[in-house]
């Protein structure tokens, strides 16, 4: 069986040789390269250009990329046939073609972001090393293997002067600032290998890398914001819980833990910190989901206007059999919506979830527009190929190429950022090791 044969329908003049070959995998593929690319230039808003009440969430967006950069891989070892031959891309990277480019700037942004965290954690991995050594042999084994891991990760280098810690600052200022074009560029070059196909009419056009940088830059921050908030919302529940065990049983006699709350001090600096972070991050996010907007809709005005050959099977395909996917899904829930809320006065958290929920289904409906929109149409311009997404496996491909693999890439990297965040204090502080 020819792949794509399982979720394609064909309708009317098509080639017997054309199918929807590129599916699910390969949309995630740009969505995934696009949340880390925005994640790292929320972090270096930070880092580089010093907006100072971005530094909480900061730290939690690089850690965050990091995590996601991973989780850009799995969908192509996915999709490919044979998926032991990929590392042939790490292995023999050249810039011949735009695939075989992606083992250099794949292997640059991973070398820029490793080194950033590294020297970003430096000081906690030599302080919290000395710690747990302090605690002596008698400890616990998970405070023995976070020791093995701090001292490992401190690379031989103890110094954690004044005038040590000032390098480190410099050098994080300065791998941010060569990384936000590679991180850029990371992204683009996807864009690119779109928009350089001269075979296929929805494809073909210079401005497809920078609309999807943009996109990249309004999902990557979308996701680090809603993230930030589902995660801080936990962490003070969390703290709720532990001052209200800790409060004298005397006084708690009758005081329900939702009462208890309003005098619950270190909760409320949690929630207000986070609000401030949040406004401060939703500002960025409309300034560029308010370019994002832009760039798609010039892009479709100046397909209408020039109106070529293609745009009559263009025509058909977007205002007719894709209307639902790119006027009601992308444009108004994924777009005008999120706009107007962000654009309302006095944002909450409730309506900041919601428009960040929405900017992905709008970002993620972009990339399935693209790539499976791209493929809708026959070289013919007679005829149409509909794809259906397998929804329950009943064989490797559709397991892989379905809703189950999709939604394994997604949850991917925060399992990863998971296992990270008892690595790297992605909230600051410092954690207390005592004797179990």
């Amino acid at each position: 069986m020819v792949h794509g044969e399982l979720w394609t329908i064909k309708e009317l003049f098509v080639l017997q040789n054309e199918y929807v070959i590129w599916a699910i995998q390969i949309v995630m593929y740009p969505f995934m390269t696009g949340l880390v690319a925005g994640a790292f230039v929320l972090s270096s808003l930070y880092h580089v250009f010093g907006f100072k009440k971005l530094e909480g969430i900061a730290r939690f967006a690089l850690v965050f990329s990091f995590a996601l950069l991973p989780g850009a891989l799995v969908p192509l070892l996915l999709h490919l046939q044979h998926p032991l031959r990929g590392i042939n891309v790490m292995m023999t990277p050249h810039f011949v073609s735009a695939i075989a480019a992606f083992g250099i700037v794949f292997s640059l942004y991973f070398a820029i972001v490793a080194s950033e965290i590294w020297f970003l954690y430096r000081r906690h991995f030599v302080e919290h090393s000395r710690l747990l050594k302090e605690q002596g042999r008698h400890k616990p084994i998970r405070y023995k293997l976070l020791q093995f891991v701090h001292t490992v990760l401190t690379l031989g280098s103890f110094d954690i002067s004044e005038e040590a810690l000032q390098k480190d600052k410099k050098a994080i200022k300065w791998l941010a600032a060569v990384g936000i074009p590679v991180a850029l560029f990371l992204h683009g070059y996807a864009g690119f290998i779109f928009g350089s196909v001269k075979a296929n009419a929805l494809w073909l056009t210079p401005l497809m890398p920078v609309i999807f940088i943009m996109s990249a830059i309004v999902s990557g921050i979308a996701l680090c914001l809603l993230s930030y908030i589902v995660v801080m919302e936990i962490r003070k529940r969390r703290a709720r819980r532990l001052r209200f065990k800790t409060y004298p049983a005397t006084n708690r006699r009758g005081v329900s833990a939702r009462e208890f709350e309003r005098y619950d001090t270190q909760s409320g600096e949690i929630q207000s910190v986070e609000i401030s972070v949040v406004k401060m991050t939703s500002r960025f996010l409309l300034i560029f989901l308010v370019f994002a907007i832009s760039l798609e809709l010039l892009d479709l005005v100046f397909r209408g206007y020039t109106a070529v050959n293609s745009w009559d099977i263009l025509k058909s395909a977007l205002y007719e059999r894709d209307f639902l996917n790119i006027f009601i899904l992308q444009y108004g829930l994924g777009n005008f919506v999120p706009l107007i809320l962000l654009l309302t006065p006095r944002l909450t958290l409730k309506r900041t979830v919601l428009a960040t929920a929405l900017i992905l289904l709008g970002v993620f409906m972009m990339r399935y527009n693209v790539v499976i929109g791209g493929q809708s149409f026959s070289l013919t311009f007679a005829g149409y190929m509909k794809y259906v997404l397998p929804i329950i496996p009943h064989d490797i491909e559709t397991l892989k190429e379905g809703l189950v693999g999709a939604l394994l890439v997604f949850i991917f990297p925060f399992v990863l950022f998971y296992i990270y965040s008892k690595i790297f204090p992605v909230f600051g502080g410092r954690e207390s090791y005592s004797a179990e």
